[in-house]
């Protein structure tokens, strides 16, 4: 009965994911002009919200914008977006960004997110590795409504910061969760 119970929750899981990784049908060169518009209104968003990011973003060897990522899960979760490597304001290379996730957790949700590698290392650390995962080196601050947790251009200290902000949707719980980024051929 465990067995049949946890084979039916991995196919929902696949089909879910399947779901969210097809849910684009639009054509290679308007998916780069999408990117790139929905990569600088996120930047925007942040900008506004956290003026100091400005001076972060400046400072950075590059940095991955993904403006939408949507995110869901009911035991078994996974999320799914899209987004752009800036070098010097430069648009350079485009990725995806996958996960999958297993725990307790309930719920959808969607939100913005912007990696700032500040270092040269980190960056090409970044793009030389296939299915680079966001973990060990990088520090990860939430952003709700403006509310900042500690991010400046005085401290920025580590070689990796990842900033979430504009969340919608509700998601709860707690759970195992790997990411995978991926170069977008086009």
């Amino acid at each position: 009965m465990i067995i049949r119970a946890r084979f039916f929750l991995f196919k929902i899981f696949v089909v879910f994911f399947v779901f969210l990784v097809g849910c684009n049908n639009i054509t290679e060169e308007t998916t780069g002009n999408i990117i790139n518009r929905d990569a600088e209104i996120a930047l925007q968003k942040l900008f506004e919200l956290d003026p100091d990011t400005i001076s972060i973003y400046k400072n950075s060897a590059g940095t991955i914008i993904i403006p939408r990522i949507t995110k869901a899960g009911f035991v078994l979760g996974g999320s799914y977006g899209e987004g752009v490597l800036r070098i010097n304001e430069a648009p350079i290379d485009y990725y995806s960004m996958a996960s999958a996730s297993y725990g307790l957790q309930v719920g959808a949700q969607r939100y913005s997110n912007i990696i700032f590698f500040m270092t040269q290392e980190a960056l090409r650390s970044f793009r030389v590795k296939d299915g680079w995962e966001l973990g060990v080196d990088a520090e990860v601050v939430f952003r709700d409504k403006g509310y900042s947790l500690g991010i400046s251009s005085n401290t920025v200290t580590k070689p990796i910061y990842a900033i979430v902000f504009d969340q919608k949707g509700l998601l709860a719980g707690t759970s195992l969760e790997g990411a995978k980024f991926s170069r977008l051929v086009r």
